[in-house]
């Protein structure tokens, strides 16, 4: 992988683990659409990508699901215990757990994809 591909997927990631830090931690949650669900989607989705990212960015993917699993428990004993407009939901880690398994796994199937094309293309131009 060329070296700015993989500064640039740092750099994304670095970005997402920035807007998951936002989205968690912000004192008061703001209000969404109104839509049913709505707020597992926004979970899921800032647990997904980072561990997307991540994973294709060359991180181990056992280590990152584990700190991200961890830090979505943590997220949410944080809102329960220190942010007094926010609530701890365990459907809220469960939403997160699953953008965490989909994100790994759709890491590690890009992160495939990405070495088999180079190992073609390798063999094409020996």
């Amino acid at each position: 992988m060329a070296a700015w591909i993989r500064r640039t997927l740092w750099i994304a990631f670095a970005l997402t683990l920035l807007l998951q830090l936002v989205v968690l931690y912000v004192p008061s949650a703001p209000a969404g659409p109104g839509i049913p669900g709505f707020d597992k989607l926004v979970h899921t989705g800032v647990f997904l990508l980072p561990a997307a990212l991540g994973v294709v960015a060359g991180i181990r993917a056992a280590w990152l699901a584990a700190g991200l699993a961890v830090h979505a428990v943590v997220s949410e004993l944080v809102q329960l215990t220190l942010l007094p407009a926010r609530a701890g939901d365990v459907w809220d880690v469960v939403a997160d757990l699953v953008g965490v398994a989909l994100g790994t796994a759709l890491g590690l199937a890009v992160r495939h994809r990405i070495r088999a094309r180079a190992s073609a293309a390798a063999v094409r131009d020996a």
